[in-house]
């Protein structure tokens, strides 16, 4: 039986190819087994909403404040809270929506207050539009919900909400025959099509996306007929994205990314809105910065962590590795310098010559390699002329029974690309 974090793994990438229902089998499953992480239950929230499931969105979302306070991870605490909040909002229930993102704002790091300050103008835009005794501004929950945490031992069964829902075929047949039930069968009504629906047509489990990147923008393309320009909000910030619209239904479809896998420039982005997708390009902050995947994650840490500069490793044939040329060139010239003066053979003593001595000048790197070339025999020499000059550079080998047998390949170290001249 494979384990929660296996499963959990495969619903990420049905969730990121924008398959949900698929996401909700698969984080189901895995909640079958650890029903506690609430890192599933945040993701399948999502994959509700985007579903437009809200009831069971808002019920995930739940879970996942009280499993984040139990735990008392304070991000966690805000992350859980701010899609209650817009489960919340989803649902109409403005007020609730507002008590879950003020207790987001306390919590949630620097990466989620781009996204909570777009719900909180949403929320401001639906509170002008209500009445100041509306319902829908009351207050009914309180901030640690009291819901029920399944159990691992429970059996895990796809909900109803989760299937398509079949329409019902009318398998009645006439039995009768003669004029009596040709009457019956000319005198029943046909019922007329019918008519096609203003707005959104494409169902809201069937609205999938798709990006691609070049060297300088990131394009999102969500595939959807029908979106109303006047009716629907995209809003573009340096880390996050909210795109949403009204559907048939009444319910508003939202898709949102908090955060991108790298910053991106809103005011040279651009949105699109067609009668078949909505188009949404992005330029990157970095340009030439390749993104690994459309969505980033959010760390435990809000602080940035510093970055540590690595120092490339060129090949080598050595069996022990790849060797730090440059740390042994600092071995080379931390030895005391030697100006003959000692006597033969003890240290700080010999010709002068076989140590480094920087009151000579030039690079120590230089030397060190010019000594290795110097004392070394005529195969080693052969060795090191033909790795260098078919490598371009990029390799040093002193095994010539190793480098004899063919030509040496161009090997750039890594993260680095290796160009002909003039690319």
């Amino acid at each position: 039986m494979s384990s929660a974090t296996t499963i959990a793994d495969q619903g990420l990438k049905a969730f990121n190819a924008s398959n949900y229902v698929e996401a909700i089998t698969l984080y189901t499953t895995a909640l079958g087994i650890n029903p506690e992480a609430p890192d599933y239950y945040l993701k399948r929230s999502i994959a509700y909403q985007r579903s437009s499931q809200y009831e069971l969105a808002l019920h995930d979302a739940e879970i996942a404040v009280l499993l984040a306070n139990r735990r008392g991870k304070r991000e966690l605490i805000g992350s859980a809270q701010l899609r209650r909040g817009i489960a919340l909002h989803l649902l109409g229930r403005y007020g609730d929506a507002g008590f879950c993102f003020n207790a987001a704002e306390k919590r949630c790091g620097e990466k989620e207050k781009n996204m909570l300050g777009i719900w909180r103008k949403k929320l401001e835009m639906a509170l002008e539009k209500t009445g100041e005794d509306d319902v829908s501004r009351e207050v009914t929950i309180e901030e640690i919900p009291q819901v029920e945490i399944p159990k691992a031992s429970d059996k895990v069964t796809e909900l109803e909400a989760d299937k398509p829902k079949e329409a019902t075929k009318d398998t009645s047949t006439s039995t009768g025959s003669g004029p009596a039930a040709a009457a019956a069968t000319t005198t029943t009504p046909v019922a007329a099509p019918p008519p096609s629906p203003a707005g959104v047509i494409t169902p809201a489990s069937k609205i999938r996306h798709e990006w691609y990147q070049t060297s300088t923008h990131v394009v999102l393309t969500l595939y959807v007929k029908g979106v109303p320009k006047d009716k629907a909000s995209i809003e573009i910030k340096s880390k996050t994205l909210s795109i949403s619209f009204p559907l048939p239904s009444g319910n508003d479809f939202v898709f949102d990314i908090d955060p991108f896998f790298d910053h991106v420039v809103p005011s040279e982005s651009t949105s699109t809105i067609l009668s078949t997708k909505v188009e949404v390009k992005l330029q990157k902050a970095n340009p030439g910065k390749k993104w690994a995947d459309f969505e980033g994650v959010h760390e435990d840490d809000p602080e940035e962590k510093p970055v540590v500069e690595t120092k490339p490793m060129y090949p080598s044939s050595s069996k022990t590795g790849s060797k730090d040329w440059e740390q042994l060139a600092k071995e080379l010239t931390a030895k005391p310098k030697n100006k003959g003066k000692g006597k033969e053979g003890e240290a700080g003593g010999g010709d002068g010559e076989s140590e480094y001595d920087s009151d000579e000048g030039g690079d120590p790197v230089n030397y060190f390699f010019k000594k290795l070339y110097k004392d070394a025999d005529e195969d080693t020499k052969r060795a090191m002329m033909k790795s260098y000059t078919e490598s371009n550079g990029t390799a040093l080998s002193t095994n010539w029974s190793e480098v004899g047998k063919g030509k040496v390949e161009t090997s750039p170290p890594e993260g680095m690309t290796a160009k002909k001249w003039g690319e």
